[in-house]
């Protein structure tokens, strides 16, 4: 017991610092114009060199675990920064390690933690579905299709009895029509 209030503590402390550090770097991406110009992304991410693509998967790894940022203004971002196929790849890849990330979590840590991420109402919604056959649906069609609480049912599956290979599986086949809808999106943009 005490492990989970350290944890969720612990947890708390590192939202909080991803908030502050989130928020200073919108100010500061405002300031020199990377949210408005593409061509001012893609230089901001060249300045990390050949591991640029290593600290974008990382952070969507982290934006699945910790959701505090929205993970479509992520998605985005990886294909402006990137193109659409690499943008896409790299987004695919963050996002499995993500999800792979909060089902094992919450399969660990329990419920309480997932409460402490999200409303409780969301929570207490999608922890219903785990009672029935539906879930396993509800699960697969909130990760295909794009605008569902995705890392929130990552989650919720770590509750559910689902397996892990079931849910892998979900997860690698219904992430990519999700990203290929925000790759199409912004190059139609």
């Amino acid at each position: 017991m005490k492990d989970k209030k350290k944890l969720q503590k612990i947890f708390k402390i590192i939202t909080i610092i991803v908030t502050i550090l989130l928020i200073a770097f919108i100010i500061y991406g405002i300031h020199l114009g990377i949210f408005k110009d593409k061509n001012i992304l893609v230089d901001y991410m060249k300045k990390f060199g050949i591991w640029a693509f290593l600290f974008f998967i990382i952070l969507q790894a982290i934006q699945v675990v910790f959701p505090v940022i929205p993970g479509g203004a992520s998605c985005l971002a990886g294909v402006l920064a990137f193109g659409p196929i690499l943008g896409f790849i790299y987004n695919y890849i963050g996002l499995i390690i993500g999800s792979v990330l909060a089902f094992l979590i919450s399969r660990k840590y329990g419920e309480k933690l997932v409460k402490q991420l999200f409303s409780e109402e969301m929570v207490n919604k999608y922890l219903s579905y785990i009672k029935t056959k539906k879930f396993d649906k509800i699960f697969f069609w909130g990760i295909f299709l794009p605008g569902f609480p995705d890392d929130l049912l990552c989650y919720v599956a770590g509750l559910s009895k689902m397996n892990f290979k079931t849910f892998l599986f979900y997860i690698i086949i219904g992430k990519p029509l999700a990203l290929i809808m925000y790759s199409v999106f912004i190059n139609f943009l």
